[in-house]
């Protein structure tokens, strides 16, 4: 009983935070440049403000690249790629533990989409690494079906830790660059984007047909 007591309390919170979120702020309206100019209004505490965003993020169910794009622009390509790896790291992290906390029923009403199916022998380090590599790959899909699938926390994290990382960089350059849209750097980071998704959209392709199931 206790634990279904828990179950519940969870869900009621997450309930709470999103209704929270949706009527406390308008985020049809959240573009990067009103996020790095929120950031900065937090002062010294923008920074923290921020990482406290990317941890909530999979539960808001909001795209992820908005914000990250508004973290290079408020920190930098170096701060904001740290910052921006702690913050996504965790986010995943909880994820991960509340789909293993509360199943694949609550996961698959709240994700409302198509989860990762693991097969046997591919839950580990590896597999994590390379979802992560692919961007395509929703986040906070991979996170909680790792969860449920019962994939090793340590081998998730730090899998989720390397493989996030170049697209991190990535988004984080455009933001960076984003201050003067007329110059080479920003022309290259545009370019980079490109390069990333093209990958990604052939990474995804090949795996979609070795995992027998697409995720959108």
């Amino acid at each position: 009983m206790n634990r279904k007591h828990v179950k519940i309390g969870l869900i009621i919170a997450l309930v709470a935070l999103i209704v929270f979120v949706f009527f406390r702020y308008d985020m049809s309206q959240c573009t990067p440049e009103k996020m790095s100019e929120f950031i900065r209004a937090q002062g010294t505490w923008g920074a923290v403000g921020y990482v406290v965003i990317l941890t909530l993020l999979p539960l808001l169910l909001f795209p992820d690249s908005v914000i990250v794009i508004a973290g290079g622009m408020v920190f930098g390509l170096v701060h904001g790629t740290i910052l921006t790896s702690i913050g996504s790291l965790l986010g995943g992290v909880i994820s991960y533990l509340l789909a293993k906390f509360l199943g694949q029923e609550f996961v698959q009403k709240f994700v409302k989409k198509d989860l990762v199916k693991f097969t046997e022998g591919t839950t580990g380090f590896f597999m994590i690494l390379i979802l992560r590599l692919i961007p395509l790959f929703p986040f906070k899909v991979v996170s909680y079906s790792a969860g449920l699938a019962g994939v090793d926390l340590k081998n998730f994290t730090l899998a989720t830790l390397i493989g996030s990382l170049p697209g991190i960089i990535v988004y984080t350059n455009i933001g960076d660059k984003a201050n003067d849209v007329r110059s080479t750097e920003f022309v290259w980071a545009i370019a980079l984007l490109i390069l990333i998704t093209v990958v990604s959209v052939m990474g995804k392709k090949i795996l979609d047909k070795k995992m027998g199931n697409k995720v959108d």
